[in-house]
Protein backbone atom coordinates (compact mmCIF):
# COMPACT_ATOMS: atom_id res chain seq x y z
CA UNK A 1 0.00 0.00 0.00
CA UNK A 2 1.97 3.08 -1.39
CA UNK A 3 -0.49 5.32 0.33
CA UNK A 4 -2.02 6.32 -3.02
CA UNK A 5 -6.06 5.78 -3.87
CA UNK A 6 -5.30 2.90 -5.99
CA UNK A 7 -3.61 0.41 -3.70
CA UNK A 8 -6.35 1.28 -1.27
CA UNK A 9 -8.80 0.62 -3.62
CA UNK A 10 -7.03 -2.58 -4.94
CA UNK A 11 -6.99 -3.66 -1.10
CA UNK A 12 -10.72 -2.87 -0.27
CA UNK A 13 -11.57 -4.80 -3.27
CA UNK A 14 -9.15 -8.14 -2.38
CA UNK A 15 -11.04 -8.09 0.50
CA UNK A 16 -14.26 -8.02 -1.03
CA UNK A 17 -13.18 -10.91 -3.25
CA UNK A 18 -13.00 -12.59 0.01
CA UNK A 19 -9.37 -13.17 0.41
CA UNK A 20 -7.20 -13.03 3.55
CA UNK A 21 -5.55 -9.25 3.08
CA UNK A 22 -2.33 -7.67 5.00
CA UNK A 23 -1.33 -4.33 4.13
CA UNK A 24 2.40 -3.25 3.47
CA UNK A 25 4.11 -0.23 2.80
CA UNK A 26 7.49 -0.21 1.94
CA UNK A 27 10.28 2.01 3.71
CA UNK A 28 12.63 2.82 1.11
CA UNK A 29 14.71 5.04 2.77
CA UNK A 30 16.34 5.40 6.18
CA UNK A 31 16.05 9.19 5.74
CA UNK A 32 12.82 10.13 5.01
CA UNK A 33 14.01 13.65 4.07
CA UNK A 34 15.66 12.27 1.20
CA UNK A 35 12.53 11.14 -0.65
CA UNK A 36 10.08 13.49 -2.46
CA UNK A 37 7.22 14.54 -0.74
CA UNK A 38 3.50 15.95 -1.18
CA UNK A 39 1.89 14.37 -4.78
CA UNK A 40 5.36 14.28 -6.04
CA UNK A 41 6.57 11.03 -4.25
CA UNK A 42 5.75 7.97 -3.12
CA UNK A 43 6.53 5.79 -0.27
CA UNK A 44 7.38 8.60 2.28
CA UNK A 45 6.19 9.24 6.13
CA UNK A 46 2.87 11.24 5.25
CA UNK A 47 2.13 8.31 2.41
CA UNK A 48 2.86 5.85 5.10
CA UNK A 49 0.25 7.43 7.28
CA UNK A 50 -2.21 7.75 4.50
CA UNK A 51 -1.90 3.75 3.61
CA UNK A 52 -2.71 2.98 7.37
CA UNK A 53 -5.52 4.83 7.61
CA UNK A 54 -6.58 3.12 4.62
CA UNK A 55 -6.08 -0.10 5.99
CA UNK A 56 -8.11 0.59 9.21
CA UNK A 57 -10.76 1.57 7.30
CA UNK A 58 -10.73 -1.47 5.52
CA UNK A 59 -9.90 -3.27 8.60
CA UNK A 60 -6.78 -5.20 7.88
CA UNK A 61 -3.96 -5.72 9.69
CA UNK A 62 -0.87 -3.05 8.17
CA UNK A 63 2.74 -3.43 8.56
CA UNK A 64 5.73 -1.34 7.68
CA UNK A 65 8.34 -3.11 5.96
CA UNK A 66 11.99 -1.65 5.54
CA UNK A 67 13.32 -2.35 2.24
CA UNK A 68 15.99 0.57 2.16
CA UNK A 69 19.12 -1.26 1.80
CA UNK A 70 17.72 -3.00 -1.21
CA UNK A 71 16.52 0.35 -2.67
CA UNK A 72 19.36 1.76 -2.84
CA UNK A 73 21.49 -1.26 -4.25
CA UNK A 74 18.97 -2.28 -6.61
CA UNK A 75 17.50 1.02 -7.46
CA UNK A 76 19.10 4.04 -6.75
CA UNK A 77 23.04 2.86 -7.30
CA UNK A 78 21.74 1.14 -10.53
CA UNK A 79 20.73 4.38 -11.22
CA UNK A 80 23.65 6.33 -10.91
CA UNK A 81 25.53 3.39 -12.41
CA UNK A 82 23.44 3.24 -15.73
CA UNK A 83 24.19 6.93 -15.92
CA UNK A 84 27.54 6.80 -15.54
CA UNK A 85 27.81 4.40 -18.62
CA UNK A 86 26.32 6.97 -20.88
CA UNK A 87 22.96 5.52 -20.55
CA UNK A 88 19.29 6.71 -19.33
CA UNK A 89 17.73 4.67 -17.08
CA UNK A 90 14.35 3.96 -15.54
CA UNK A 91 13.88 3.56 -12.01
CA UNK A 92 10.34 2.92 -12.05
CA UNK A 93 11.46 -0.25 -13.72
CA UNK A 94 13.78 -1.23 -11.48
CA UNK A 95 11.80 -0.77 -8.63
CA UNK A 96 8.91 -3.15 -10.00
CA UNK A 97 11.54 -5.99 -11.09
CA UNK A 98 14.06 -5.77 -7.82
CA UNK A 99 11.94 -4.69 -4.60
CA UNK A 100 7.68 -4.91 -5.37
CA UNK A 101 8.11 -8.44 -7.17
CA UNK A 102 11.30 -9.78 -6.13
CA UNK A 103 12.01 -8.24 -2.56
CA UNK A 104 8.92 -8.57 -1.68
CA UNK A 105 7.13 -11.28 -3.34
CA UNK A 106 10.03 -13.13 -1.70
CA UNK A 107 9.47 -12.02 1.52
CA UNK A 108 5.20 -12.60 1.38
CA UNK A 109 6.17 -16.25 -0.23
CA UNK A 110 8.19 -16.98 2.76
CA UNK A 111 5.70 -15.90 5.37
CA UNK A 112 3.19 -18.05 3.56
CA UNK A 113 1.18 -15.33 1.09
CA UNK A 114 0.16 -16.54 -1.91
CA UNK A 115 0.32 -12.77 -3.93
CA UNK A 116 0.78 -9.77 -3.67
CA UNK A 117 -1.64 -7.44 -4.74
CA UNK A 118 -0.92 -4.17 -6.40
CA UNK A 119 -2.88 -1.04 -7.76
CA UNK A 120 -1.33 -1.12 -10.85
CA UNK A 121 -3.81 -0.77 -13.89
CA UNK A 122 -2.96 -4.31 -15.98
CA UNK A 123 -4.77 -7.71 -16.21
CA UNK A 124 -3.86 -11.11 -16.17
CA UNK A 125 -4.97 -13.56 -18.60
CA UNK A 126 -4.96 -17.31 -17.87
CA UNK A 127 -5.19 -19.99 -20.47
CA UNK A 128 -6.28 -22.99 -21.16
CA UNK A 129 -3.16 -24.47 -19.95
CA UNK A 130 -3.24 -22.36 -17.22
CA UNK A 131 -0.25 -20.35 -18.14
CA UNK A 132 -0.57 -16.23 -17.10
CA UNK A 133 -0.56 -13.68 -19.40
CA UNK A 134 0.17 -10.20 -18.47
CA UNK A 135 -1.90 -7.65 -20.89
CA UNK A 136 -3.06 -4.23 -20.73
CA UNK A 137 -5.42 -2.33 -18.63
CA UNK A 138 -8.91 -1.98 -20.40
CA UNK A 139 -8.46 1.83 -19.91
CA UNK A 140 -5.54 2.72 -22.26
CA UNK A 141 -5.33 6.17 -20.79
CA UNK A 142 -4.41 4.56 -17.71
CA UNK A 143 -2.54 1.48 -18.76
CA UNK A 144 0.43 0.53 -16.86
CA UNK A 145 1.48 -2.56 -18.63
CA UNK A 146 5.01 -0.93 -19.74
CA UNK A 147 6.21 -1.08 -16.20
CA UNK A 148 4.88 -4.13 -15.18
CA UNK A 149 6.88 -5.49 -18.38
CA UNK A 150 9.71 -6.73 -16.42
CA UNK A 151 7.70 -9.49 -14.64
CA UNK A 152 8.24 -13.27 -15.42
CA UNK A 153 6.01 -16.28 -15.65
CA UNK A 154 6.47 -16.92 -11.63
CA UNK A 155 6.45 -14.06 -10.49
CA UNK A 156 3.05 -13.20 -12.92
CA UNK A 157 2.36 -16.32 -11.36
CA UNK A 158 1.54 -14.61 -7.71
CA UNK A 159 0.90 -11.58 -8.52
CA UNK A 160 -3.15 -9.77 -8.54
CA UNK A 161 -4.08 -6.57 -10.22
CA UNK A 162 -7.62 -5.88 -9.20
CA UNK A 163 -7.90 -2.32 -11.11
CA UNK A 164 -7.25 -3.68 -14.43
CA UNK A 165 -10.45 -4.23 -15.79
CA UNK A 166 -11.49 -0.71 -14.35
CA UNK A 167 -12.76 1.56 -17.26
CA UNK A 168 -11.09 4.93 -15.83
CA UNK A 169 -9.20 6.41 -12.96
CA UNK A 170 -12.43 8.62 -12.23
CA UNK A 171 -14.61 5.58 -11.01
CA UNK A 172 -11.48 4.39 -9.15
CA UNK A 173 -11.58 7.85 -6.67
CA UNK A 174 -15.34 7.81 -6.62
CA UNK A 175 -15.28 4.86 -4.79
CA UNK A 176 -12.48 5.58 -2.66
CA UNK A 177 -15.02 8.01 -1.89
CA UNK A 178 -17.65 6.04 -1.10
CA UNK A 179 -15.60 3.84 0.99
CA UNK A 180 -14.64 6.76 3.16
CA UNK A 181 -10.39 6.61 2.34
CA UNK A 182 -9.18 10.35 2.80
CA UNK A 183 -6.67 9.92 -0.54
CA UNK A 184 -9.97 9.56 -2.28
CA UNK A 185 -8.79 12.93 -4.28
CA UNK A 186 -4.95 12.31 -3.44
CA UNK A 187 -2.86 13.44 -6.43
CA UNK A 188 -0.91 10.92 -8.44
CA UNK A 189 3.00 10.53 -7.85
CA UNK A 190 5.30 11.26 -10.00
CA UNK A 191 8.90 12.04 -10.90
CA UNK A 192 12.10 9.92 -9.35
CA UNK A 193 11.13 9.94 -5.73
CA UNK A 194 14.77 9.57 -4.09
CA UNK A 195 15.65 13.15 -5.56
CA UNK A 196 14.14 15.29 -3.27
CA UNK A 197 14.15 18.52 -5.25
CA UNK A 198 13.43 17.49 -8.48
CA UNK A 199 17.09 18.49 -10.14
CA UNK A 200 18.37 15.43 -11.54
CA UNK A 201 21.88 17.31 -12.68
CA UNK A 202 22.72 18.36 -9.46
CA UNK A 203 21.76 15.38 -7.65
CA UNK A 204 24.15 13.04 -9.92
CA UNK A 205 26.90 15.82 -10.06
CA UNK A 206 27.21 15.02 -6.28
CA UNK A 207 27.52 11.56 -7.07
CA UNK A 208 29.09 11.03 -10.32
CA UNK A 209 31.29 14.10 -10.32
CA UNK A 210 32.05 16.93 -12.60
CA UNK A 211 34.70 16.66 -15.72
CA UNK A 212 34.87 19.49 -18.09
CA UNK A 213 34.79 17.54 -21.76
CA UNK A 214 33.62 18.38 -25.33
CA UNK A 215 30.54 18.26 -26.59
CA UNK A 216 31.42 17.22 -30.81
CA UNK A 217 29.12 16.73 -33.66
CA UNK A 218 28.71 13.44 -35.48
CA UNK A 219 32.01 14.08 -37.90
CA UNK A 220 33.81 14.17 -34.17
CA UNK A 221 34.42 18.18 -34.60
CA UNK A 222 34.38 20.09 -31.30
CA UNK A 223 31.26 22.51 -31.48
CA UNK A 224 31.17 23.34 -27.65
CA UNK A 225 31.89 22.42 -24.21
CA UNK A 226 30.25 20.44 -21.27
CA UNK A 227 30.80 20.36 -17.41
CA UNK A 228 29.46 16.68 -16.91
CA UNK A 229 28.44 14.43 -19.48
CA UNK A 230 26.08 12.54 -17.00
CA UNK A 231 24.25 15.89 -17.42
CA UNK A 232 22.60 15.11 -21.20
CA UNK A 233 20.52 12.43 -22.28
CA UNK A 234 19.97 11.32 -25.52
CA UNK A 235 17.22 13.64 -27.30
CA UNK A 236 17.71 17.08 -25.20
CA UNK A 237 18.06 20.12 -26.91
CA UNK A 238 18.39 22.60 -24.47
CA UNK A 239 21.25 23.69 -22.10
CA UNK A 240 23.59 22.80 -24.60
CA UNK A 241 27.28 25.03 -24.83
CA UNK A 242 27.23 24.99 -28.28
CA UNK A 243 29.73 28.08 -29.19
CA UNK A 244 29.98 26.93 -33.35
CA UNK A 245 26.55 27.11 -34.76
CA UNK A 246 25.49 24.80 -36.69
CA UNK A 247 26.14 25.11 -40.76
CA UNK A 248 22.63 25.24 -41.63
CA UNK A 249 21.74 27.48 -38.33
CA UNK A 250 19.02 24.69 -37.25
CA UNK A 251 18.98 23.73 -33.50
CA UNK A 252 21.16 20.63 -32.87
CA UNK A 253 20.35 17.67 -30.33
CA UNK A 254 22.05 15.54 -28.13
CA UNK A 255 22.20 12.31 -30.36
CA UNK A 256 24.98 10.36 -28.01
CA UNK A 257 26.57 10.35 -24.49
CA UNK A 258 30.07 8.62 -24.46
CA UNK A 259 31.44 8.41 -21.07
CA UNK A 260 34.69 6.47 -21.89
CA UNK A 261 35.81 10.04 -23.60
CA UNK A 262 33.74 12.29 -21.53
CA UNK A 263 32.42 13.62 -25.12
CA UNK A 264 28.61 14.74 -25.87
CA UNK A 265 27.48 14.12 -29.94
CA UNK A 266 25.43 16.27 -30.83
CA UNK A 267 23.77 16.57 -34.50
CA UNK A 268 20.08 17.63 -36.02
CA UNK A 269 17.14 16.23 -35.32
CA UNK A 270 16.53 14.09 -37.99
CA UNK A 271 19.14 12.16 -36.60
CA UNK A 272 17.20 11.17 -33.76
CA UNK A 273 15.26 8.79 -35.66
CA UNK A 274 16.42 5.67 -34.80
CA UNK A 275 15.78 2.07 -37.17
CA UNK A 276 16.39 -0.47 -35.08
CA UNK A 277 16.71 -1.29 -31.38
CA UNK A 278 18.59 -3.98 -29.71
CA UNK A 279 19.19 -5.64 -26.01
CA UNK A 280 20.90 -8.72 -24.38
CA UNK A 281 19.41 -8.45 -20.92
CA UNK A 282 15.97 -9.27 -21.97
CA UNK A 283 12.98 -11.46 -20.19
CA UNK A 284 9.66 -13.31 -21.25
CA UNK A 285 6.66 -11.79 -19.79
CA UNK A 286 5.06 -15.49 -19.24
CA UNK A 287 5.42 -18.07 -22.28
CA UNK A 288 8.38 -16.78 -24.38
CA UNK A 289 7.50 -16.15 -27.89
CA UNK A 290 7.40 -19.75 -30.27
CA UNK A 291 10.72 -19.83 -32.43
CA UNK A 292 12.09 -16.71 -31.06
CA UNK A 293 14.75 -16.60 -33.39
CA UNK A 294 12.47 -16.21 -36.22
CA UNK A 295 11.29 -12.83 -37.18
CA UNK A 296 7.60 -12.15 -35.85
CA UNK A 297 5.29 -9.41 -35.86
CA UNK A 298 4.50 -7.27 -32.81
CA UNK A 299 4.26 -3.66 -31.36
CA UNK A 300 7.03 -1.92 -29.20
CA UNK A 301 6.92 0.53 -26.75
CA UNK A 302 10.15 2.88 -25.27
CA UNK A 303 8.38 5.10 -22.61
CA UNK A 304 5.61 4.22 -20.30
CA UNK A 305 3.10 7.02 -22.03
CA UNK A 306 4.37 6.50 -25.47
CA UNK A 307 2.58 5.02 -28.11
CA UNK A 308 3.06 1.40 -29.47
CA UNK A 309 4.14 0.98 -32.71
CA UNK A 310 4.64 -1.65 -34.95
CA UNK A 311 7.62 -3.81 -35.49
CA UNK A 312 9.41 -6.84 -36.28
CA UNK A 313 11.32 -8.84 -33.76
CA UNK A 314 14.01 -11.75 -33.24
CA UNK A 315 16.28 -12.94 -31.43
CA UNK A 316 19.55 -12.84 -32.42
CA UNK A 317 22.85 -15.05 -31.32
CA UNK A 318 26.01 -12.67 -30.99
CA UNK A 319 29.67 -13.39 -30.00
CA UNK A 320 28.41 -12.17 -26.33
CA UNK A 321 25.07 -14.04 -26.36
CA UNK A 322 21.59 -13.37 -27.50
CA UNK A 323 19.80 -10.28 -27.71
CA UNK A 324 16.86 -8.76 -28.57
CA UNK A 325 16.63 -7.04 -31.71
CA UNK A 326 13.38 -4.90 -32.86
CA UNK A 327 12.84 -3.08 -36.46
CA UNK A 328 10.28 -0.68 -36.03
CA UNK A 329 8.26 0.25 -38.98
CA UNK A 330 8.22 3.89 -38.36
CA UNK A 331 11.39 5.10 -37.27
CA UNK A 332 11.46 5.63 -33.10
CA UNK A 333 12.60 9.45 -31.84
CA UNK A 334 15.15 9.89 -29.57
CA UNK A 335 15.48 6.44 -28.07
CA UNK A 336 18.50 6.26 -25.49
CA UNK A 337 20.37 3.25 -24.76
CA UNK A 338 19.18 2.28 -21.11
CA UNK A 339 15.67 2.76 -21.53
CA UNK A 340 13.26 -0.41 -21.36
CA UNK A 341 11.64 -2.00 -24.60
CA UNK A 342 9.07 -3.68 -23.81
CA UNK A 343 7.44 -5.99 -26.77
CA UNK A 344 3.55 -6.45 -27.13
CA UNK A 345 1.44 -8.79 -29.11
CA UNK A 346 -1.78 -7.20 -29.18
CA UNK A 347 -2.72 -6.75 -25.94
CA UNK A 348 -0.45 -8.90 -24.76
CA UNK A 349 2.92 -8.06 -23.02
CA UNK A 350 5.30 -10.71 -24.36
CA UNK A 351 8.72 -9.88 -23.14
CA UNK A 352 11.16 -6.84 -22.60
CA UNK A 353 15.12 -5.41 -22.82
CA UNK A 354 17.18 -2.78 -21.47
CA UNK A 355 18.43 -1.26 -25.03
CA UNK A 356 21.65 -1.69 -25.26
CA UNK A 357 22.25 -0.30 -28.98
CA UNK A 358 21.00 1.85 -31.51
CA UNK A 359 20.80 2.19 -35.14
CA UNK A 360 20.09 5.46 -36.83
CA UNK A 361 18.07 6.05 -39.55
CA UNK A 362 19.97 8.89 -40.75
CA UNK A 363 23.50 7.85 -41.91
CA UNK A 364 26.55 10.47 -40.69
CA UNK A 365 26.85 12.93 -43.30
CA UNK A 366 23.19 13.02 -44.88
Amino acid sequence: MSGGVDSAVAAARAVDAGHEVVGVHLALSRMPGTLRTGSRGCCTIEDSTDAQRAANIIGIPYYVWDFSERFKLDVVDDFIAEYSAGRTPNPCMRCNEKIKFAALLEKAIDLGFDAVCTGHYATIVTDDQGNRELHRASAWAKDQSYVLGVLTAEQLAHSMFPLGETPSKALVRAEAAERGFSVASKPDSHDICFIPDGDTKGWLGERVGIADGAIIDREGNTVGAHEGAHAYTVGQRRGLNLGVPAPDGRPRFVLEVRPKTNEVVVGPKEALAIAEIAGSRYTWAGLPQQHPEESFDCEVQIRAHADPVPAVARIQPTENGDEFVVTPEIALNGVAPGQTAVIYVGTRVLGQFTIDRTVSAVPVGV
